[in-house]
């Protein structure tokens, strides 16, 4: 394996044009053909009538398929969620969750972009960990088919309907291979996913959110807001002191503009932190602006606070004390209400897995979380 990783392509990471461009002479039919193999399960030595012989052989002597080791795989006993523990050929570990949708026989996959995370927000278990490395093209992918490959065992017609890019790691700060990712997702020989049923989460990289509106306009945006008042956003979220909320809700704009596609925007409730009047009153004024600038709603989408802390499922990372308590079902209240006042409105998104650590901001991959 460690011969392979070093010398040969891991094909699960390719659409059929990039295997062309890496086997000199392979024919593009031949390509998705191998592509198509791949993604079935199906070894590519076996003999087939469908792929010529040299065409076969060159992929054989190019590529291979490696996997991550599944360490644990936790079913919610709260919801139908269920978190995978999965180690790296090189021994770390990262965790994706597969989350129900409303339709009985579908599915998405929260994947991890990274091992970790430089952003350290601290309302997130993930931040606590620090940044290790990027995930490759083939390891993000690879995630979706271990939760795929599970599904095959559960009633015929389930399936993987989508995507969101919301577990370990920056998505932004790894673009290049998430954008690989989601190319071989959305490809038809490979995952066949559509781009609209994938989302990628960021905490407020302006010139990645740009980007991805240039090179995947039909993928979804969701943007961590943390606050809407610059100094409390400064402190729950680090990254805002490069990146203002200004400057990040310039590229969202311009974003939605680009792909008229309307961006969702989550807000964590902290009790006593970004959970008061004030903070709502702010929130209000961004999303009113925001809609006169792009004639777009954001989907405001409030969470509750899953913690983070020692002895809670979603943490571990040294031991540490939980910094946050979940606001309350008044404070909540009240904060829809500033909202609903000037025209806002919101969904509490439903945060599912807690018990096995897989729920928003749980995901931290240490041995009590496994």
């Amino acid at each position: 394996m460690a011969t392979d990783a070093l010398t040969k392509i891991p094909l699960q990471g390719l659409c059929p044009e990039e295997l062309c461009a890496k086997i000199a002479g392979l024919p593009l039919g031949d390509a998705r053909k191998i592509v198509a193999q791949v993604h079935r399960g199906q070894n590519i030595s076996t003999p087939s009538s469908l792929i010529r012989r040299s065409s076969r052989k060159a992929a054989m002597n190019a590529g291979f398929v490696p996997g991550l080791e599944i360490v644990s795989e936790r079913k919610s006993l709260l919801d139908p969620f269920v978190k995978y523990a999965l180690r790296t050929t090189d021994g770390l570990m990262i965790e994706a969750v597969r989350i129900p949708l409303e339709h009985p026989a579908r599915y998405s996959v929260c994947v991890s972009s990274q091992v970790g995370c430089a952003l350290a927000c601290a309302f997130c278990a993930t931040g606590r960990m620090g940044f290790l490395r990027n995930l490759e093209i083939w390891e993000i992918v690879e995630q979706v088919r271990v939760v795929r490959r599970a599904l095959g065992a559960l009633a015929v017609g389930t399936r993987v309907h989508g995507v969101v890019f919301q577990g370990m790691g920056e998505p932004l700060a790894n673009l290049d291979r998430v954008l690989g990712a989601i190319r071989v997702m959305h490809e038809p020989a490979a995952l066949a996913i559509d781009a609209r049923a994938i989302t990628v989460c960021t905490a407020g990289l302006p010139a990645g959110i740009r980007r991805m509106a240039r090179e995947a306009p039909r993928v979804r945006l969701a943007l961590s807001v943390g606050s809407a008042r610059d100094e409390v956003r400064r402190r729950l979220m680090p990254i805002a002191r490069a990146h203002s909320l200004a400057e990040v809700l310039d590229a969202a704009a311009e974003h939605a503009i680009v792909t008229g596609l309307s961006p969702m925007w989550a807000v964590t409730l902290l009790a006593g932190e970004n959970d008061g009047p004030a903070d709502a009153a702010a929130l209000a004024d961004c999303v009113v602006a925001f809609r006169e600038k792009t004639g777009k709603n954001p989907r405001l989408s409030v969470i509750p606070y899953n913690p983070i802390g020692s002895g809670s499922m979603g943490d571990s990372v040294g031991g540490k004390a939980d910094p946050f308590a979940r606001t309350s079902g008044e404070a909540e209240a009240a904060f829809r209400d500033v909202l609903a006042a000037r025209g806002v409105f919101t969904h509490r998104r439903y945060s599912g897995g807690a018990d096995v650590g897989a729920a928003c901001g749980q995901l931290s991959a240490s041995p009590l979380s496994i």
